[in-house]
């Protein structure tokens, strides 16, 4: 059996463009990739494969579908044979044993982990917000920094009181075990003495993971004393491991997709700051050396990192060092050297945000350039030392995975050590030959490992008070005892894309109708259960519909990967068929009417004349987009709401034919009383058919 973490890892690596690269060869169209089918005689080519979706289809013959699943057909293997082929060409090992009942019993204790840290972040927060002492000191400190209450709210940031346990206190109080808040780290304990709070006294930075759980908490202290650590971080748990977590990228993922490229810092104020400076695709490194697991969760949302160093020359030497994992990585490298004096937080809050971006557009320069230009001065000092810092920068040369870009860095590198191209070719063609490595990065079983990325628990919002719950005859089985019913798919489909997505349907509440925010996924099993319904779905749909609003992830991602990597086959299937919905509008070429209003606001924005006009070209297009992003929310809502009502008509038709079904049974059998009630019951379920179609038809209009 192939353990629960080495399977994660094995599916986080599993990239469908490498895979299926290995067994056809494609041509970019668009966002995806196209070739001809391997799993039929394909003369047009009808097989295309999604980097972003992380899975294929082809619209000829209809296979398709995650990593795992190409290859188990393309090799005729078992779920776990595939996971072992996988394993074997991104060099993970498989350590084989059954899973114990101390495993299974860890698995428990990682979710009471999260709910203890969940219960530590509000408790910061809540000291930081309502306390004297928070306030005088915490909130003192972060407006001295120029952290400003909108950064302080959205990163959830806190504060420890002095006091020696008040947090320990509270939370045994509440109920949490000892062992539990001492696991995580928010307590200490030494032999039998009392637990005591670790971040006492401190400023609290939450560290949350990629879907968005509190791993993690760095404390910076406010008292000045020699003995005391500036900064105390939460300990490895079963939750947390410091070479697997970036701190910023839950808040960044979004922008840096959006942007395809990623700023890297060192502190958490140089977050905060960039954040304020309205650049928001940035993540920090948090002082440690990068990790691969790092890099592998930075490059599901791009290839393109720009590290910014301090003005410190000494320091820059030493931080240079841990780049080379990733040049390895096949990222492309860009550096930054900002201002002597000046790190990303001061220089941040000392100038505009345009100063910002304009200054690091026009700075930044390829890593490997930036390297010379760092060395140049050394080199010209010592002849052994320029010959020794050429070998450094051909070994970062040669860890670059793709040939064309190897070959023009010698190049241009070359002429900018004014040595012979060829001379340096052939030392970086031995080095490869040698077998180069990056230092750093954790080995497990001789194979570096990817990230294993955890799952969030989203709370379904309140019911809504109106709310009324059905009532409606149980369907009948679905024919294969599991499959889902025609009536199913499109909300299952639904939920598959958009699960993680924010809505905003009209709810009436004892005031009257509001708009109030959902999330798909947990807004779709709240209300069958409001109607009672969910009982009458197929099995397959309870099972997904329950896995999508337990496992939501923060939107920005996709919910897609907890499906079409399900340990069952007939979910894998059934997802890889329902999210190839996007691949089949793109393969029949079908494009988005344009937006006109929004196409004049950007040329407006770019060409104004004078910061009043730029001013007020943006401040309409931000306004714009406000209103698009509105109208997209209310417009999912009714999409959603209008797949809920068509499982409920198709319920209720049911209920209906089976009402009439006992009613011929009670009239031939005379019996009266039965037959009455049946009729009531059957003017009930027409009523409310009355209601659905109404409703059906105006949201169709809206819609």
């Amino acid at each position: 059996m192939i353990d629960a973490q080495t399977k994660q890892r094995i599916l986080d690596s599993a990239n469908i463009l490498e895979v299926v690269s290995d067994y056809v060869s494609l041509r970019r169209s668009g966002v995806s990739y196209v070739g001809l089918c391997p799993f039929h005689s394909d003369r047009r080519p009808s097989f295309y494969v999604s980097p972003s979706k992380n899975v294929c289809k082809c619209f000829s013959c209809g296979e398709g579908g995650s990593p795992v699943h190409f290859i188990m057909k393309h090799e005729q293997l078992s779920y776990n044979d595939a996971l072992r082929l996988l394993a074997k060409k991104y060099r993970i090992e498989i350590v084989e044993r059954e899973e114990t009942d101390e495993e299974r019993e860890a698995a428990n204790e990682r979710q009471s982990l999260f709910v203890v840290n969940e219960y530590a972040a509000q408790f910061f927060v809540d000291q930081l917000q309502n306390t004297e002492e928070g306030r005088n000191v915490g909130l003192a400190y972060f407006r001295e920094r120029g952290i400003r209450p909108e950064t302080i709210e959205k990163f959830g940031l806190g504060y420890s009181p002095e006091s020696r346990d008040e947090l320990t206190r509270r939370a045994l109080d509440a109920g949490y075990p000892l062992e539990r808040l001492v696991a995580t780290g928010v307590s200490i304990q030494y032999d039998d003495k009392p637990p005591l709070d670790r971040f006492r006294g401190r400023v609290i930075f939450p560290v949350r993971n990629l879907s968005g759980q509190y791993v993690a908490f760095g404390g910076r202290v406010m008292s000045k004393t020699d003995k005391t650590a500036k900064y105390v971080n939460s300990p490895e748990s079963l939750i947390y491991s410091k070479s697997r977590e970036l701190y910023g990228l839950y808040w960044a993922k979004q922008a840096i997709s959006r942007a395809d490229k990623c700023y890297m810092v060192e502190g958490y104020t140089d977050v905060l700051s960039m954040h304020q400076a309205g650049i928001e695709n940035v993540v920090a490194s948090s002082g440690t050396a990068l990790t691969v697991q790092q890099i592998r969760l930075l490059r599901r949302f791009t290839t393109h990192i720009t590290v910014l160093y301090d003005g410190d020359r000494a320091g820059i030497k030493a931080a240079m060092r841990g780049i080379d994992l990733l040049l390895e990585e096949g990222m492309e490298v860009k550096a930054v050297r900002l201002p002597e004096g000046e790190d990303p937080d001061s220089y941040a809050q000392s100038h505009s945000a345009e100063e910002l971006l304009a200054f690091l557009q026009a700075e930044e320069t390829d890593f490997i350039h930036f390297k010379i230009q760092e060395y140049w001065e050394d080199m010209q000092r010592d002849a052994n030392l320029r010959a020794t810092l050429t070998a450094d920068i051909l070994h970062s040369i040669a860890l670059i995975p793709d040939a064309i870009r190897r070959a023009v860095l010698i190049q241009t590198s070359a002429a900018e050590l004014r040595l012979d191209e060829q001379l340096l070719s052939g030392e970086v063609a031995k080095m490869r030959a040698q077998g180069v490595r990056a230092s750093g990065g954790e080995v497990v079983g001789g194979a570096r490992a990817g990230a294993s990325p955890q799952a969030q628990t989203v709370a379904p919002a309140p019911p809504s008070p109106t709310a009324q719950p059905a009532r409606l005859a149980p369907i009948a089985p679905a024919p294969d005892g599991r499959g889902p019913y025609r009536h199913e798919l499109a909300l299952l489909r639904l939920l598959m894309q958009r699960g993680e997505r924010y809505i905003l349907p009209l709810i009436q509440t004892e005031t009257g109708y509001e708009y109030q925010y959902y999330q798909i996924a947990p807004f779709v099993r709240q209300e069958l259960e409001l109607d009672n319904i969910m009982e009458d779905l197929s099995p397959v749909c309870r099972e997904i519909i329950h896995e999508a609003a337990e496992h939501t992830q923060p939107e920005g991602t996709s919910s897609a990967s907890l499906f079409i990597n399900h340990e069952q086959e007939e979910i894998r299937r059934l997802a890889s068929d329902l999210l190839a919905a996007d691949l089949a509008q793109h393969y029949q070429e079908d494009e988005e009417p344009q937006d006109y209003k929004l196409s004049n606001l950007l040329i407006n924005l770019q060409e104004a004349k004078d910061e009043g006009m730029r001013a007020d070209a943006e401040a309409k297009l931000e306004a714009y987009r406000e209103e698009l992003r509105l109208k997209r929310q209310q417009h999912d809502a009714q999409v959603v709401q209008w797949e809920l009502d068509q499982i409920r008509m198709a319920i209720v038709l049911e209920s209906i034919s089976s009402i009439q079904r006992r009613m011929v049974e009670a009239e031939r059998a005379g019996d009266m009383p039965l037959l009455v009630e049946l009729v009531q019951q059957l003017q009930e379920e027409n009523a409310f058919k009355l209601e659905l179609a109404q409703a059906l038809g105006e949201r169709t209009i809206k819609a």
